[in-house]
């Protein structure tokens, strides 16, 4: 059971729900942050489930305790919507979508680095192409 307690998911876990891999970065992050208990011990625990991998996000979105938690704090964030000006509504969402595009381009840059250290993509400094026995 050592293993199960320091397994941590990955993006990979979430894509099938996110169908981006950004947004399924920013809801790994997100579920980080409840697992920090900011929202809650219930939803610290239901985001300590699910980036452990003993439960699904799909299953614990299920779970009656967890699901009744996640609709009351919804509801709260739809209140606080709701009550917002147009304005103040677009530039949430513009600050949404430069979110989404800054955590797509770390993405992207942090692929390209993987690539040039494992010697796909760039040369590197012992690749042999540099030498000859004449």
């Amino acid at each position: 059971m050592a293993d199960d307690q320091s397994r941590q998911v990955d993006d990979s876990e979430f894509l099938e729900i996110a169908r981006d891999p950004a947004a399924a970065s920013i809801m790994r992050k997100s579920l980080e942050q409840l697992a920090k208990g900011g929202a809650g011990d219930v939803l610290k625990e239901m985001a300590d489930e699910v980036l452990s991998g003993r439960v699904g996000l799909r299953e614990a979105v299920s779970i009656p305790a967890y699901a009744n938690h996640m609709i009351d704090k919804l509801q709260a964030s739809k209140q606080e919507w709701d009550s917002l000006s147009e304005m103040d509504r677009e530039r949430l969402a513009a600050d949404g979508e430069r979110f989404l595009e800054d955590e797509r381009r770390e993405l992207e840059e942090s692929e390209r680095g993987k690539r040039d250290t494992t010697g796909r993509g760039a040369k590197g400094r012992h690749d042999g192409s540099s030498w000859s026995l004449y």
